[in-house]
């Protein structure tokens, strides 16, 4: 059954490929069957090493449907519906602006001109990317280099995470690196190095000089993983699998902390039934002086039950880019053991892709038939199956 996951995978990424770019989910279900920017620049990446004409057409698609709705202060759409009659309605997110939008829709357009070949593409978004980058800086707000993300600001939308998110940072470096290497300025290499520089300075153990929050530097407490976020009140001391993946998929750090991550990346998804990463470990639970911010953080129904959906339930697409950060570093065995553990949970209810799962009960939750799904079994097919690899500018 594993074996059939992958042209199971690529058949449903075909079936998302509309005219306008990817969908969510080929589910007719709300917001989802819509082009989404996270949702459909993941799956383009997945396109992009497939070599699938077709899927690298949509991703072009993807890229081009959001530009043409890229807001005029440079914000990026979370998501376009377009209906049957080409009319649309444009969402730049609901109860706050989605800030890794913009981030992913310049990875995009960086990902697609470098592993396509096709640079005229880059240089025809260019205007767009330039306004995107320039919204980040005013979302730095007080012009240090890290963006502030307000709760709800990514995709772990019904999450606890606002501030410095060290999520958001990470994409905004892997953006900027594909830009320099579309358009070279030593105005990129300097703000990549900038934004290297806080991030390494202000979520790594051991740093000295002065930090962002110094009272909470001195007070976080390094318990084998970095921070997902630091505020005004101080750090979240939470394993963010996401942030982890990114950190070592930019080959950021000394080998040694890299080894450390990695360690507890790999106890953390064995001391799991379905052997895959948490999103967010550990969960919040009532009692918990988090809870009721958790608890109230939702638009029309509660889904952050203790060990489901961002509060500590798998996703198979964070563990796609797990997966592909051990094939990267040549560790075969436990990329090829999270690929069947992947695999084995898209293959679910008849390959029915799930968006994710309790990570207790292995129960599925929230929408089948999703995309971002399916592309974390072809990313990681092909990182260990192939040699093609998307630009990360790292040094492995």
């Amino acid at each position: 059954m594993m074996e059939a996951v992958y042209p199971k995978a690529l058949d449903l990424l075909h079936k998302a490929a509309s005219p306008q770019g990817f969908l969510a989910s080929v589910q007719l279900i709300t917001n989802y069957h819509r082009v989404w920017a996270r949702d459909g620049v993941i799956c383009g990446l997945a396109a992009l090493v497939s070599g699938e004409t077709h899927l690298i057409a949509a991703f072009r698609n993807t890229l081009t449907t959001l530009a043409q709705h890229q807001h005029a202060l440079g914000t990026i759409p979370s998501n376009v519906a377009i209906d049957e009659e080409g009319n649309d309605a444009v969402s730049y997110g609901g109860l706050a602006g989605r800030v890794d939008a913009t981030t992913w829709f310049v990875i995009g357009v960086t990902q697609y001109a470098l592993l396509t070949g096709d640079h005229a593409f880059y240089h025809e978004k260019k205007q767009a990317v330039q306004k995107a980058l320039h919204v980040m800086e005013h979302w730095e707000f007080n012009h240090r280099h890290l963006m502030y993300v307000p709760l709800s600001g990514n995709w772990a939308d019904e999450y606890i995470t606002d501030g410095y998110v060290l999520y958001d940072q990470l994409l905004r470096i892997w953006a900027l690196r594909g830009v320099q290497a579309c358009d070279s300025s030593t105005q990129y290499a300097d703000k990549i190095n900038a934004i290297t520089h806080q991030v390494l300075h202000n979520f790594t153990p051991g740093t000295v000089g002065e930090h962002y929050h110094e009272r909470a530097y001195q007070e976080w407490e390094w318990q084998g993983y970095l921070p997902c976020t630091l505020n005004p009140a101080g750090y979240k001391n939470r394993f963010d699998a996401f942030a982890h993946a990114l950190f070592l998929l930019l080959d950021l750090g000394s080998p040694d902390l890299q080894n450390a991550l990695l360690v507890y990346m790999k106890e953390q998804a064995h001391k799991l039934p379905m052997k895959l990463l948490p999103a967010f470990w550990p969960p919040v639970t009532e009692g918990e002086s988090d809870w009721q911010l958790l608890r109230n953080n939702c638009k029309y129904e509660f889904r952050n039950y203790p060990f489901e959906f961002h509060n500590g339930g798998s996703w198979p697409m964070v563990n796609g880019f797990y997966g592909m950060v051990l094939a990267q570093r040549g560790d075969l065995g436990a990329a090829e053991a999270l690929q069947s553990a992947l695999d084995a949970a898209n293959a679910r209810a008849d390959f029915a892709f799930y968006e994710n799962f309790n990570s207790q009960t292995e129960a599925p939750n929230g929408v089948p038939r999703c995309t971002w799904s399916a592309a974390a079994s072809v990313l990681v097919h092909h990182y260990i199956h192939s040699t093609t690899r998307l630009f990360v500018a790292d040094s492995l």
